[in-house]
């Protein structure tokens, strides 16, 4: 007879237990990116932050979603009320969703699958079509004008990413992201490839939108960029949104370039809170970036991505396969 965990019934139990295992951490963790991320900046802006809805305040995030959760979602007149409901849904869907293949621990992953990589990557890349479909649902100037620099923000710089990854790949010989980092035990890869992980890791910021590349959001030319019409629980799907896909490409660096939840003194075991630790000091790279600089013109933005990350990116993996083949570390070979 079959252990019940084997059967079709256990294995959907388990599956949902391992992702409410997953997602509950991760919603808590996202509310409290934001009272991080208000601390952080407060303490480099010689501030306060949060400090009166509980101690430290670390209440604040579940203030701040009540009073989310009491306001009136108001949908503009022209608005196309389907799409402009369902975008902030698509976007902080993705987000979560991303996390399936994110192994947190040796096969700790929701779904260890062969490809995850490339589920990455894809899931990733969708998350243009939330910002997308609100600037053109809203009927706002503004928020159309928000949209089109998203798109064409988040298209010049998944190119350099997509360049990395490959990369990233080529030492790995796998498309699994737990082999990825397992072929990191001796060496994590943002050693040999320095650049294309300050390539990646910013190339992350403008794929979430942040500071310094927070032009779709552009308060000073255009109001709030593509969320300029949204209120209540719609503008806090794209606020937390926003957030979880920090953490998603926080865990993305992680696993890629900084060996995932591997140790980095041979003498200490690795473990869950390695990678939570490396999440964090990228999350909080995340916040130092945008409390100290100002941000990019449009120009600028897209004269980085395509003149001089596309270049940097496919050149060193031009150079790391041709090292690769001359030395015989091809996989496969």
């Amino acid at each position: 007879m079959m252990p019940f965990w084997d059967t079709n019934l256990g294995i959907l139990i388990l599956t949902v237990l391992k992702t409410l295992a997953l997602v509950v951490p991760l919603l808590i963790g996202v509310a409290y990116l934001t009272w991080f991320e208000r601390k952080v900046m407060g303490a480099i802006q010689l501030r306060k932050g949060p400090n009166v809805v509980g101690p430290f305040g670390l209440w604040q995030p579940f203030a701040d979603a009540l009073k989310m959760l009491t306001k009136e979602t108001i949908i503009p007149t022209g608005a196309d009320k389907i799409l402009f409901v369902l975008a902030p849904m698509i976007t902080f869907g993705l987000a979560i969703i991303a996390w399936a293949v994110i192994p947190v621990n040796n096969g700790w992953g929701i779904a260890n699958i062969n490809v995850g990589i490339l589920y990455l990557f894809a899931v990733s890349s969708l998350g243009v079509y939330g910002v997308v479909v609100a600037g053109w649902a809203s009927n706002s100037k503004y928020a159309f004008l928000g949209a089109l620099r998203s798109a064409a923000q988040m298209v010049s710089y998944e190119v350099s990413m997509g360049f990395v990854i490959v990369t990233v790949l080529l030492l790995a010989g796998s498309l699994n992201l737990n082999a990825i980092v397992l072929a990191q035990k001796h060496l994590w890869f943002a050693v040999p490839l320095f650049p294309l992980f300050v390539i990646f890791f910013i190339s992350g910021l403008a794929e979430t939108n942040r500071a310094p590349f927070d032009l779709a959001e552009g308060e000073s030319e255009i109001v709030a960029g593509f969320f300029v019409e949204y209120s209540a629980m719609s503008f806090a799907l794209f606020f937390l949104g926003e957030y979880a896909n920090m953490i998603m490409i926080s865990g993305m660096t992680t696993v890629l370039f900084l060996g995932g939840w591997l140790s980095p003194l041979p003498f200490l075991p690795g473990g869950v809170l390695w990678f939570l630790l490396k999440v964090l000091i990228c999350l909080f790279v995340f916040v130092w970036v945008r409390a100290t600089l100002p941000r990019y013109r449009y120009d600028q933005l897209m004269a980085l991505g395509w003149k001089v990350f596309l270049p940097i990116s496919l050149v060193y993996l031009v150079m790391v396969a041709g090292v690769m083949e001359y030395a015989g570390w091809l996989p496969n070979a």
